[in-house]
């Protein structure tokens, strides 16, 4: 039996652990499609909370829904089956950035990639827009994706 559904392994790059469950699956036993987005928006959350969660609370005023989420699946995924989503930020804009996923199994094969694209509305707002605070900009540039130096 399984201690925990979800955990976080590591902090850099952020990790979470995700075991499938047999209610997550067809009666194949074949996880299905519309259980990965949840595996996705799992793994964001943990990261969205441990980065807010910093040791003072990074942007309170700004609340962070869904604008955009995009899925490619690489292989199925079955009861008991681990996968480790590991997340990074790419593109920071204005108003919203990308949180991409990258999620293996213990064999390293690709299961999914995924991006998720929040956008800063203001806390008790109408869904208005607002600028990303510069606490969260910088707590995110932390985890930007970093290329390889080629010279």
């Amino acid at each position: 039996m399984n201690e925990s559904v979800e955990i976080v392994v590591a902090e850099w790059p952020f990790t979470v652990r995700r075991t499938a469950r047999w209610v997550d699956c067809d009666p194949a036993g074949v996880v299905y499609a519309g259980r990965y987005p949840d595996y996705l928006l799992g793994a964001m959350s943990h990261f969205l909370r441990a980065l807010r969660g910093a040791p003072v609370a990074v942007a309170p005023e700004v609340d962070l829904p869904c604008k955009h989420l995009a899925l490619t699946f690489h292989a199925s995924l079955y009861p008991d089956d681990v996968v480790d989503i590991r997340l990074s930020v790419g593109a920071i804009r204005e108003h919203s950035f990308d949180l991409l996923a990258r999620a293996t199994l213990a064999d390293g094969r690709l299961a999914f990639e995924g991006v998720f694209v929040p956008i800063c509305v203001a806390t008790g707002q109408l869904r208005e827009k607002a600028a990303i605070p510069q606490a969260l900009r910088e707590a995110l540039q932390a985890h930007c994706l970093q290329t390889e130096d080629t010279s």
